[in-house]
């Protein structure tokens, strides 16, 4: 077996490792929680299947392995909850050392071609990073609504916090925003979100 080959075999195995990072939101009709493989898998899926939403034009190939890789660095970093204010502050320098140590497995234009992506999706500047984050903000907030808001009431998450995460899912798509305030605003009228 050749460097290269030997070298991108390793960083499959490693990547493996995703599925043992649980993330605090819990799969449909209040299953366990869900992995960072599977979140990964459903927001790729989700961005492909609503590209038409869109606020403009993607490549749809590129913003589905951004979804794919960009919870990659918690394998090393772990899952910082959306709305745990001291853990945030930690994350950005968690995920960057992450980052460095799992995609530096790989041969170096694969390397540089995935943290580019990665660091695309973070900075959430160009259209497939917009849509992408879009996908990441809703793919939760779907389970969530599925599972009348518990994770939500568990972590006693404020109707102001969830709006204020989903900003950036109108920055990707402003259809997908006003399906996710319609979801947000039953959940309130519903007493699974408190507002204030």
């Amino acid at each position: 077996m050749n460097e290269r080959l030997r070298k991108q075999l390793a960083f499959v195995l490693e990547i493996d490792k995703e599925k043992n990072i649980f993330r605090q939101t819990h799969l449909s009709g209040h299953g366990r929680n869900e992995n960072d493989a599977e979140h990964a898998w459903h927001m790729a899926i989700m961005a492909y299947l609503l590209q038409e939403y869109a606020n403009e034009e993607v490549d749809i190939a590129k913003v589905m392995l951004m979804c794919l890789i960009h919870d990659i660095v918690e394998i090393d970093a772990g899952d910082t909850y959306a709305y745990d204010e001291e853990a945030l502050k930690t994350q950005r320098e968690r995920e960057e050392k992450a980052k460095q140590r799992i995609f530096s497995l790989l041969p170096e234009d694969q390397k540089e071609e995935l943290t580019a992506l990665f660091d695309e999706f973070e900075a959430c500047e160009s259209a497939e990073s917009k849509y992408a984050h879009a996908m990441d903000n809703l793919q939760p907030l779907l389970l969530n609504d599925s599972n009348q808001g518990s994770d939500w009431k568990e972590h006693d998450v404020s109707a102001q916090k969830v709006y204020q995460r989903q900003r950036k899912t109108a920055l990707g798509s402003e259809r997908l925003y006003q399906v996710s305030d319609e979801i947000l605003q039953k959940q309130i009228r519903n007493g699974n979100l408190r507002e204030q």
